[in-house]
């Protein structure tokens, strides 16, 4: 069985401005632009009813898209760092929805996941890279950021067999509620105005 997570997806154009950061550090394995995505929940591997049974918990779902940007960036592993990423706004909605998949996947049967949640887009594995080296890289790229988008959707992603980092294979799409024009007047009755009638 592949492993599974789920994940919001990274629009192309915040997708270039991350590629624009790849290069630069020794001893860094950059992940393809192709398989960015922020990870929500980590569900590893399952057997197929239990996969079944997330499917049907997480498109019961329902909630609202949100805007999202990225911005800045840093790595994991203070004194042997061992990725690099760019940091993802810390909004309420993207925590709820977070929270409500860590509910259900308790629910489920997984235990709870031990790391704390920390929105990122992982941007390369670093296997032998000297902290100098990090640092210097880092310092240099600290003001990144990208243009507000809309998180419409999350997915359930698979990864095969691999050091990490991709590829990964869409294996259901769970859209979110969209939030428009035509949705904030649902519910309310309207009135004419005097004079109208």
């Amino acid at each position: 069985m592949p492993r599974l997570f789920t994940a919001l997806e990274i629009p192309r154009n915040a997708a270039l401005s991350l590629s624009l950061l790849r290069g630069g550090l020794p001893g860094g394995r950059w992940i393809d632009v192709e398989n960015y995505h922020i990870t929500l929940r980590f569900i590893g591997d399952v057997d197929g009813r239990t996969a079944d049974e997330i499917v049907a918990r997480l498109d019961r779902i329902d909630r609202p898209e949100f805007q999202l940007s990225l911005s800045g960036i840093g790595s994991f592993g203070s004194k042997k760092p061992h990725s690099i990423w760019a940091g993802v706004s810390a909004e309420p909605e993207l925590f709820a929805l977070q929270a409500e998949m860590e509910r259900l996947c308790q629910r489920v049967g997984l235990p709870p996941d031990p790391r704390k949640f920390v929105p990122h887009v992982t941007l390369a594995r670093l296997k032998a890279s000297r902290l100098d080296d990090v640092v210097h890289y880092l310092a240099g790229r600290g003001d990144f950021h990208t243009s507000t988008f809309t998180a419409s959707r999350f997915v359930l992603l698979s990864s095969r067999e691999s050091v990490g980092g991709g590829p990964y294979l869409t294996e259901e799409i769970f859209p979110l509620r969209e939030i428009g024009p035509a949705n904030s007047w649902a519910g309310k009755t309207l009135e004419p105005a005097k004079g109208m009638l």
